[in-house]
């Protein structure tokens, strides 16, 4: 069974993720309160909004902050590279240094390593994270346009073929058949790894019956609103519980 903290990522109802996406250690605070009546299930720190992103200390200080304002939430740490939809270039030596640096710190529970980094540098994270019990979610996104049945599934069992704990994959619909695309492959993912988990999404306004199908078509989570959204076509956090929750009866 795949846990983020105590949260296991099971098959059913799929958990609720809420990303914050703090510029400054005061922004981060008051997102994290804001959350204190929401229902949700993880929290995901987005580094890649951090203005100081670039300093080390600067992270660590954020990472030091949202646990002591979440001290039992389940905590996914996420930095999203701007060709990925992120907020922020940075080198790949720094990225991987990031994560590393994020892994040994002893404030979260699990990490977003992108598929499409440097192979030895992802191994290596990998590694790191297996030996502090980090679950490792990998992650491709593609904001453009919907991958087509075959590179979508390639993609996913690639994730797990590298070792990844979770297999994530977001992609932009330019039509309804793309959000069918999208919800088959998952599908056909989910029956040939059914103890597995996976989380996928089709984005934007189009996309939004994919964040709410988990159950049907096997994606374990799903992203929720609060605040501020991270990516086009997030549902506000209490609304998708509300959907959820009627859809599983």
């Amino acid at each position: 069974m795949v846990k983020i903290g105590n949260v296991p990522l099971d098959n059913g109802m799929p958990k609720i993720c809420v990303p914050i996406v703090g510029r400054s250690l005061d922004e981060l605070v008051q997102e994290c309160r804001y959350l204190k009546d929401k229902i949700y299930d993880v929290v995901e720190l987005r580094i890649d909004f951090l203005k100081d992103v670039l300093s080390l200390d600067a992270v660590g200080q954020a990472l030091t902050v949202v646990r002591q304002e979440l001290p039992d939430e389940a905590i996914l740490f996420t930095f999203r590279t701007k060709e990925e939809g992120g907020e922020t270039d940075v080198p790949e030596s720094y990225y991987f240094s990031l994560l590393d640096y994020t892994i040994k710190s002893g404030t979260i529970d699990a990490v977003d390593i992108e598929y499409f980094r440097d192979r030895e540098g992802i191994k290596k994270t990998l590694t790191v994270a297996k030996e502090y019990g980090i679950t490792v979610i990998m992650s491709s996104h593609d904001f453009h346009k919907t991958p087509s049945f075959d590179e979508i599934t390639g993609r996913l069992i690639g994730m797990k073929k590298l070792g990844a704990d979770v297999a994530k994959l977001a992609c932009m619909p330019k039509s309804a058949k793309d959000v069918l695309t999208l919800l088959s492959a998952t599908e056909a993912i989910k029956s040939q790894y059914p103890d597995e988990p996976l989380i996928t999404m089709s984005m934007g306004r189009l996309g939004a019956i994919s964040r709410i199908s988990g159950e049907c078509f096997g994606s374990s989570l799903t992203f929720g609103s609060a605040k501020k959204a991270s990516a086009p076509g997030q549902l506000e956090v209490t609304t998708l519980h509300q959907i959820l929750q009627a859809l599983h009866g």
